[in-house]
């Protein structure tokens, strides 16, 4: 019964009932969606209310003074002689639509009938031209709409009959009531409709995003980008991020099946040779070829590790240029550089190569990461240590230049030949005809660290017949903040 429930032919209502633990984007825009729609009634009904009251007492306040103003009249006709007729008394006090409240009375006889606190010596701006005057005003501690009309006795000519009447707010606010209750069904019905046809469109609307996930879920391994074809431009965003994040999976994956090709095909040679020696040592277990095989065991592995080192120390320094790598801080490469060779001069003399550095005695700021600066250094240093030669002179090199800084590694090894120069920083490249054992990654990481730093590695032949690299680095984005 619930997957029937659930299937396509579901009600269009569904958006409402949907498993309140879930988050979801139909029953938030929904509810974000009633509460002002129900604050829009209660604001209506205010208004609703406010408009109603003001019509009640403009109609009641024209019947109250059109009263107020025929019975004045009436009562100029009729010869008083200070006293009112019961006839007129029966007017008066007959209030069916409240005028509950009434003062007539004479210039010459003074009060005839009503209550005396709405005499006319407590009247304000009372009509002088047979006009009726409108005002509120309270009546002990009530409050009451008065109306008050000023006309001629017709009988004295010297006499002034003055006639107020006044009535309460009570039916007012039960006319402004019975407008309000009879309005407020067709507001909730209209608003109530509004919020289907608001369900309805919404739903319709997320429909948009069907074929999107239609052509996502078709998908298997692939990590193409979505593009924005058939995407909505309020998800956007969210489809570009989702592309950035197929990019970087991209890239992952793309690093991984290299690092194991790189990996296959670095260590099938070692282990390959590993099994040569060892299957000789087992033919023939003399000292002396067990001895040997045992020699070439030993050098096969320092290969083996030598390559896996380096593979994974390329492999790390291409991961960081594709996800979050840490942000490049400035760093002053006259200080730094002696400091990263001080730790290499024991290397430098088992090998027999003279180490050395010259720079500048002011500093020479450069945007990088110490940790990629010191495998890169330590690259450039092991490469001129395994191919320069016993005897050899190595400097390495700091100075300032007009636009960047320049880090530079040179030898008076054999060097290289010019025709191989820009072959240099290849993955596993090696020159022909060397004999020292090397992986050819060493300067394939210095060209990746190189990147990083958005520097340029050049590869000359230096002025001794050795190998110069030169890593020219370029101005430091906040040097200007120290000038």
């Amino acid at each position: 019964m619930i997957e029937v429930a659930a299937k396509p032919g579901r009600s269009w209502l569904h958006g409402l009932i949907e498993p309140a633990g879930r988050p979801s984007l139909r029953r938030h825009l929904l509810s974000s969606l009633l509460v002002p729609l129900m604050m829009l009634l209660v604001v209506e009904s205010l208004v609703t209310y406010g408009g109603a009251l003001i019509y009640s007492n403009h109609v009641h306040d024209r019947d109250l003074a059109d009263d107020a103003m025929t019975l004045a009249q009436m009562l100029s006709q009729e010869d008083l002689g200070g006293k009112v007729s019961p006839q007129a008394r029966f007017l008066l006090e007959y209030a069916p639509e409240g005028h509950n409240y009434f003062n007539v009375s004479s210039l010459n006889h003074g009060l005839l009938a009503g209550a005396p606190e709405l005499r006319p010596a407590s009247l304000k701006g009372a009509a002088q031209d047979g006009e009726p005057a409108l005002y509120t005003t309270m009546l002990g501690r009530r409050q009451v709409r008065a109306a008050t009309v000023r006309i001629p006795n017709l009988h004295d000519p010297s006499d002034q009959l003055t006639v107020t009447m006044a009535e309460t707010f009570r039916d007012r606010h039960q006319r402004a009531r019975e407008i309000l209750l009879l309005s407020i069904p067709a507001q909730a019905i209209l608003i109530a409709s509004v919020f289907i046809l608001v369900l309805y469109g919404v739903r319709v609307g997320l429909r948009q995003l069907d074929p999107l996930t239609a052509r996502l879920a078709s998908r298997e391994h692939d990590l193409a980008p979505i593009g924005d074809a058939d995407v909505p431009v309020e998800i956007l965003p969210l489809t570009r991020t989702i592309d950035g994040l197929f990019a970087r999976q991209r890239g992952m994956l793309s690093l991984q099946e290299r690092f194991i090709a790189d990996a296959a095909h670095q260590l099938k040679t070692p282990l390959a040779g590993l099994r040569v020696h060892v299957e000789r040592a087992q033919a023939d277990p003399s000292k002396e070829t067990v001895h040997d095989a045992l020699q070439h065991i030993l050098r096969l592995t320092q290969r083996a590790s030598r390559a896996s080192s380096q593979l994974l120390a390329l492999t790390r320094v291409q991961s960081t240029e594709s996800a979050d790598a840490a942000p490049l801080c400035l760093l002053d490469l006259a200080q730094l550089v002696p400091e990263m060779l001080s730790v290499r001069v024991h290397d430098a003399i088992a090998a027999g190569v003279d180490l050395g550095y010259e720079g500048p005695s002011g500093p020479v700021w450069i945007d990088g990461d110490r940790i990629s600066l010191q495998e890169m250094l330590d690259n450039l240093i092991d490469n001129s240590l395994r191919y320069a030669g016993r005897r050899s002179i190595l400097t390495v090199g700091v100075s300032a230049m007009p636009h960047g800084a320049s880090l530079s590694v040179e030898d008076n090894g054999p060097g290289v030949p010019p025709a191989f120069l820009e072959r240099l920083g290849e993955r596993f490249f090696r020159v022909p005809g060397v004999v020292e054992e090397g992986t050819g990654l060493g300067l394939a990481i210095v060209q990746r660290i190189a990147e990083r730093h958005r520097a340029h590695v050049r590869y000359l032949n230096g002025s001794n017949g050795g190998l110069r690299v030169e890593i020219v680095f370029p101005p430091a984005r906040t040097s200007k903040s120290l000038s």
